[in-house]
């Protein structure tokens, strides 16, 4: 088995990578059988002379590899018939934009295996960038404020080498008391900003004492699904009802908006759930947040101030409540927004380590032992030229029908 490293093509481009040299080099250990090449690169944030160093051939021909791994997405024209090939493809939502993209992969029988459907039997994704956005995303928040009230300056995220670095300088800010900053969600991205809040000394404390209490020190609180949303008919059951009825609910998060700040989303919302703040929410006098570091980044959806996803070169922007539209942050009325939609970028390194450490120890296995725990075949979306069974759905939007 070969495996391939290859370039990133898309732009703008992308420093990171599936495996960093020393993470390549341990893979070579535990499993001495498999062969490694990397495809040249003078955009990635490890350079050639890396890999050549831990003994990991360079190449600038992946033909002679039989798995090709990557991070976004693969221009149709690089693609090599006849291999496997793990990236981010933005096709499993049936993404408009990589509909082509879709039908080259099938037309040059290449089995694709998206690195968001690598997954535990229970549906939980086993690898990705989460906590990465996450630490990203809170430190950009932070910069925001400081760049809005002009108390405290931070470098750029993507200035600073690493979490460490990032850290660091979050150590020094100060901010004032009172301010009350809450987090939203359970997974990696929500675990990412709440280590930034914890390494800054941050008191994490319990929903009953954030809504009810007055702190002379900066706090926060971490909230998940059923502490911002509540059942119509009353009921408290238990997360699984709602992730199967979202229907039957409705959001109670103003509760949270009357004493919030800052607010940090870095929850995933599932299809049919109630928005956290609607418009008309951020319109009432008693709506108090007044910064936002959207991490989730669902335009146009449950943060009804994220209105579009911002930039690493841009990254913030100013939502004005009563006139529904975008404005300088510096405007006095603005909620004051930090929606970038690709975070670790910033942190290429770090992001690269930690992905590769994933990938390495829940998806190579499944190489040498058979698949024993289906890893690779719920993973798998095209095959022979056409779509397995599990991703069947997506053949309308193959044939332009969506």
């Amino acid at each position: 088995m070969k495996f391939g490293i290859i370039k990133e093509r898309k732009n703008p481009p992308d420093r990171r990578v599936v495996f960093s040299p020393k993470k390549l080099k341990e893979l070579q250990e535990k499993f001495p059988t498999a062969k490694i090449e990397v495809e040249s690169s003078d955009i990635r944030v490890f350079k050639d002379e890396e890999y050549t160093k831990e003994n990991i051939q360079v190449s600038k021909d992946m033909t002679f590899c039989d798995v090709l791994l990557g991070v976004k997405e693969v221009p149709v024209d690089a693609l090599i018939p006849n291999k496997k090939y793990f990236f981010f493809s933005h096709t499993i939502k049936k993404q408009p934009y990589n509909r082509n993209l879709l039908k080259a992969i099938l037309s040059k029988n290449i089995e694709l295996y998206d690195h968001e459907t690598i997954t535990k039997e229970n549906g939980m994704r086993l690898i990705g960038f989460g906590r990465y956005a996450g630490i990203v995303g809170a430190y950009n928040g932070f910069r925001a404020i400081g760049l809005t009230t002009k108390s405290f300056q931070l470098p750029k995220a993507e200035t600073l080498d690493s979490k460490k670095e990032l850290i660091k300088e979050l150590q020094k800010i100060k901010l004032s008391n009172k301010f009350k900053i809450l987090l939203t969600g359970n997974g990696k991205v929500a675990y990412g900003a709440k280590e930034m809040l914890d390494a800054m000394n941050i008191k994490q404390v319990s929903v009953d004492e954030y809504l009810s209490k007055t702190f002379n020190e900066v706090v926060y609180c971490m909230i998940d699904v059923l502490d911002y949303n509540k059942r119509k008919d009353g009921q408290i059951i238990d997360n699984l009802d709602f992730y199967n009825h979202p229907e039957a609910y409705e959001s109670n998060f103003m509760r949270f908006a009357e004493v919030t700040d800052f607010f940090i989303a870095g929850h995933f919302f599932g299809d049919g759930s109630p928005y956290l703040f609607t418009r008309e929410d951020a319109k009432k006098q008693n709506f108090k947040i007044k910064y936002v570091a959207d991490i989730s980044c669902d335009i146009d959806g449950p943060v009804a101030s994220t209105i579009r996803p911002s930039t690493i070169a841009e990254p913030i922007y100013g939502y004005h409540p009563k006139k529904e539209k975008e404005v300088n942050y510096t405007d006095k009325d603005a909620i004051v927004v930090m929606a970038v939609d690709n975070l670790p970028c910033e942190l290429p390194k770090d992001a690269s380590e930690g992905f590769g450490e994933m990938f390495l120890e829940n998806v190579i296995p499944a190489f040498f032992n058979n698949d024993k725990d289906g890893v690779l075949a719920r993973a798998k979306m095209t095959e022979n030229g056409k779509l397995t069974d599990r991703f069947s759905y997506l053949q309308d939007y193959i044939d332009g029908k969506v």
